[in-house]
């Protein structure tokens, strides 16, 4: 017998690259926001609170759409047209500075830096810079909505049922990878060169990607890598369909939006990112702050690089092997995809519980905080790759972008909330000091203690809640 390629692997990694490059993009911002941004633009914790948040709404706006256009434009060229908006966006925020010194007037960076903040005129800086930032946040989010879509499409496309949880924790994965790579590579960047090349030079890197996608990137039946032996293994879970068609050029019934809202295993996915991409997006965005605020270690610093890179070495790592789970209890325990996943899942959503541990055992090192929210990560990655996975249990392929996209908006609207009130909630508690406390905490410890206490109980409640609509695998039919 012809021995089987395995090229859905190179695409995976292709996916898991573009996935890398995404939150790449996406760090810039948090690890050069508190020691290089805050004081050229006099932001406050407000500031740049709404700025993650409006990101996190717009992206959510996106998503809606996202999936849909996937389907619309197919993989490839829809995938092409959000990489080159996102990496193009990314490239612009480097223009801020320079458009914020025009407006009000100003020579230079460092006339702009030296304003009295408080000052009337450094307020209006600080305004004109979080609306310039905004402006080149929507394009990255209107960008970047587009890749889960995109590569939940191609993962649904190259890879059989029982593989895809794994094959999109690899991909995945490329998240975790992007943040551990981002306080060696960024911090570093913007005190050499300034952070406006920071987010050039990063977002140069998905232009490069788009040369390897539009050479590589076909859909299996139509790829000249792809032996019959391995499009039988990839079409496994649709023989008979294959066998009558050979291929998947024909036309599917595609779902409209208000149409996917009708069934509750849409619901499910919903609530499942409405409650836990906060949490994900929140350690995104404040983690470097945290250790700033807290401990004292900035990004730029050698222990601030490498708290954040052991956080997220931990969520990579544990994520990975963790993501393996589905596919022992249908493959060793017999268990059908859905049932496996979410008893998988039920084991995920328990180690977010750990995030109540994260500021007591913090008052001894700030190490413990970095572990523990590596384990946190490595269980969100998890869950999400799973998550995202049950669209393709239960939706047919022409559906499967369009509901990612549904559940992407519900994400970023739990993201925005999380990180909108943060910030207000961060301000606050400093302004308050030690008038403000919260199980034994004082000031912006006792803010951070409320928001770790949230994220704690998110996925245990949102299981519950997914559990309670879909309690049984039933597939759409269209």
């Amino acid at each position: 017998m012809k021995k089987m390629t395995n090229w859905r692997w190179w695409i995976c990694g292709l996916l898991f690259v573009a996935t890398t490059v995404n939150y790449l993009d996406r760090q810039v911002l948090s690890l050069t926001a508190k020691e290089f941004i805050y004081p050229d633009f006099h932001w406050t914790d407000a500031d740049y609170g709404n700025i993650t948040a409006y990101f996190s709404i717009f992206y959510a706006i996106c998503m809606l759409f996202a999936g849909k256009f996937v389907d619309w434009m197919g993989t490839k060229k829809g995938y092409l047209w959000a990489i080159g908006i996102w990496s193009g966006a990314a490239c612009l925020h480097a223009a801020c500075a320079v458009g914020t010194q025009y407006i009000h007037g100003l020579d230079s960076l460092e006339a702009m830096r030296a304003l009295e903040t408080g000052s009337d005129i450094a307020i209006a800086v600080a305004s004109t810079g979080v609306l310039m930032f905004l402006v080149c946040r929507a394009l990255l989010a209107l960008g970047e909505a587009g890749n889960f879509p995109a590569a939940i499409k191609v993962t649904a496309e190259y890879f059989p049922k029982k593989d895809r949880a794994y094959a999109t924790s690899i991909f995945n994965s490329g998240a975790s990878v992007g943040a551990l790579a981002a306080p060696l590579i960024i911090p570093p960047l913007a005190a050499s060169f300034g952070w406006e090349w920071s987010f050039i030079i990063i977002g140069a890197l998905g232009f490069l990607w788009m040369a390897f996608f539009v050479q590589w990137y076909d859909k299996p039946e139509a790829s000249s890598h792809v032996n019959k032996e391995e499009l039988e293994y990839i079409n496994q879970d649709y023989m008979e369909e294959s066998q009558a068609k050979t291929s998947e050029a024909h036309a599917e019934k595609q779902v409209s939006l208000l149409e996917s809202f009708r069934y509750k295993q849409t619901w499910a996915f919903i609530t499942g990112k409405f409650f836990t991409d906060g949490v994900w997006w929140f350690f995104l965005f404040w983690a470097p702050g945290y250790f700033q605020d807290v401990y004292g270690y900035t990004a730029s610093s050698g222990t601030g690089m490498m708290l954040i890179m052991t956080l997220y070495l931990i969520v990579t790592v544990v994520s990975i092997y963790a993501c393996k789970l589905p596919t022992y209890y249908v493959d060793k325990m017999g268990m059908e995809p859905y049932s496996g996943r979410m008893k998988s899942m039920f084991l995920y959503a328990l180690l977010p519980l750990l995030c109540l541990l994260a500021q007591p055992l913090g008052a001894y090192s700030a190490w413990w905080p970095a572990i523990i929210i590596g384990l946190v990560g490595a269980g969100h990655q998890s869950w999400s790759a799973n998550l995202f996975s049950t669209i393709g249990d239960m939706f047919p392929k022409s559906a499967i972008a369009t509901i990612t996209g549904v559940g992407g908006m519900a994400g970023g609207i739990g993201s925005f909330i999380i990180n909108k009130y943060s910030g207000q909630l961060f301000d606050y508690a400093d302004g308050q000091g030690a008038a403000f406390s919260f199980m034994g905490f004082e000031g912006k410890p006792a803010a951070y203690m409320i928001v770790f206490c949230i994220c704690a109980v998110a996925y245990i409640l949102a299981w519950c809640i997914m559990k309670s609509l879909v309690p049984k695998y039933k597939k759409i039919e269209l």
